[in-house]
């Protein structure tokens, strides 16, 4: 008798709809074709093991498990619960409903529970474009997916309580959705320091907001100690939630990655990835042999941010060059192209010599000219072309540090940057997410400064000698301001703020 039943994998974040076919005819044998890896070929013991702890066996007869199209290399153990569902249908020991319009993934254990897979949330997306009516998934990865609308799907602890389901022995229920629930869990944040514990530095909160507002590039360069990674930890603490498509995107690159725990619902605060700068460059844009996210996709609509940055492998470092322009990244393989979305928001941090005092009074500095020329040299012209933003961060004086006046906390310069985001998503109707992101048409259509602006930034051109990136990004970052300052359009003044944060660019 000859069974069909659906399953899926995925290829990068997407996912893969495979038929499989069940055939059980007169002889001894067990076949599983279409290209499985090595997971899937072992799936014979686990399902055997799990069919006879619930009453079922795999029968002693010829057996052929077809996994179509039978072109793709078919990888996971995802396909566990589909088999072994076709192989009791297919043998007559339950009846089970037909599953034309049923989506099904599940790893088997031995006792016969499921166990969560990667990738739950774009396989729920896919079956829903193909037409399918509802999607059975371990409970743990269900939720994930039952964010989707116009699907229902189905948490299962075991494989009795699906062979119930679809024998309709028992009634179940579809997960209910909640798009807003929040899973912190996968952003890996144990500490997010306020703005107002950070004495001082009033020029690096000031940058960070407008980089906060507007998704943009930036370095804060400094002796050690005086503040740098704190303010950069801080500043997730200032991001504006994601919107339902921004948290669609994200989730469904962790869901394939599925790193640390399984998702229990979409992704509502922003990710801020922080790798050290001993990571190989498949571990920051992605890569090896199933061609993973990487770090900068894990970052996508979030944080990325580099400590210390000369420290960094220079290759690595201008691998960052064509994300950070393009905001995707194409990883090739012999027969795959993967392409992951890494639209990210970098914050870069650096000492301005090798021992970190250079410039700072009372002649602590040891490094010699060359020294520092090479320290600095490590990043290159073209890559500090693509940062918006440059500040130096100087230590604060003792008696500011003494100070027990607290600052301003970072719920209300939260408040600033999701009003000027919210200017930005009426401005664009969708089409981009931030300013940072304007095209060439989009900064000729929006971003046009009165005359004295225009007077101050082509003298600003002559003088720092600007590229026309380097002009481009002067007028993003003036937009960004004037969008703190809830203006339609761009004054000097705004441009002044701008130019100033890009001279030590070009410094």
């Amino acid at each position: 008798m000859l069974y069909l039943t659906h399953s899926s994998f995925c290829v990068g974040i997407e996912a893969i709809i495979v038929t499989i076919e069940v055939d059980v005819s007169p002889g001894i044998s067990f076949y599983i074709v279409g290209l499985p890896d090595s997971a899937v070929r072992e799936s014979q013991q686990r399902i055997s093991t799990a069919l006879h702890s619930i009453g079922c066996r795999i029968p002693g007869r010829r057996i052929t498990i077809n996994l179509a199209p039978a072109d793709i290399r078919k990888e996971g153990s995802s396909f566990d619960l589909a088999i072994a569902l076709g192989i009791v249908a297919a043998s007559e020991q339950q009846y089970l409903m037909e599953m034309n319009n049923s989506m099904i993934i599940g790893e088997l254990a031995l006792d016969g529970s499921l166990r969560d897979v990667p990738g739950a949330l774009p396989v729920a997306m896919q079956a829903k474009k193909a037409g399918f009516k509802r999607c059975i998934f371990p409970e743990s990865s269900a939720y994930e997916a039952a964010v989707i609308e116009g699907i229902d799907v189905y948490g299962m602890k075991n494989l009795s309580q699906v062979i119930s389901f679809l024998s309709g022995a028992e009634n179940w229920s579809p997960l209910e959705r909640d798009t807003l629930f929040c899973n912190e869990a996968a952003n890996l944040r144990t500490f997010i320091p306020d703005f107002s514990e950070i004495k001082g530095q009033e020029r690096a909160k000031r940058a960070l907001e407008i980089a906060a507002a507007g998704s943009h590039n930036i370095l804060l360069t400094g002796p050690p100690g005086s503040g740098k990674s704190l303010l950069a930890k801080a500043t997730a603490g200032i991001l504006p939630p994601m919107t339902i498509e921004e948290s669609l995107e994200t989730s469904t690159i962790y869901s394939v990655t599925c790193r640390g725990e399984p998702l229990k619902g979409l992704m509502r605060e922003r990710p801020f990835r922080a790798p050290h700068h001993s990571c190989s460059g498949c571990a920051i844009t992605g890569g090896g042999v199933s061609a993973t996210p990487g770090e900068i996709s894990l970052a996508h609509n979030g944080v990325l941010y580099l400590d210390e940055l000369p420290e960094f492998p220079s290759r690595l470092l201008e691998l960052l060059r064509q994300p950070l322009e393009e905001r995707v990244i194409t990883i090739s393989r012999l027969k795959h192209r993967y392409t992951y979305p890494c639209d990210f928001m970098l914050i870069a941090s650096m000492n301005p010599c090798p021992c970190g005092f250079y410039g700072q009074p009372g002649d602590r500095c040891t490094c010699t000219p060359y020294a520092v020329k090479r320290y600095l040299s490590r990043i290159s012209g073209p890559l500090t072309d693509r940062i918006d933003m440059i500040v130096e961060v100087n230590p604060v004086p003792g008696e500011r540090l003494m100070n027990q006046k607290r600052g301003e906390n970072s719920g209300s310069v939260r408040e600033r940057v999701i009003a000027a985001r919210l200017i930005q998503q009426e401005r664009f109707g969708g089409q981009i997410n931030s300013n940072s992101a304007m095209g060439p048409a989009d900064i000729r259509k929006y971003c046009r400064p009165d005359q004295s602006g225009q007077r101050l930034l082509s003298a600003a051109i002559n003088s720092l000698n600007l590229t026309a990136r380097g002009y481009s990004r002067i007028l993003k970052v003036a937009r960004t301001i004037a969008d703190l300052d809830s203006s339609a359009g761009i004054a000097a003044i705004h441009i002044a703020e701008a130019v100033q944060f890009r001279s030590s660019v070009n410094n």
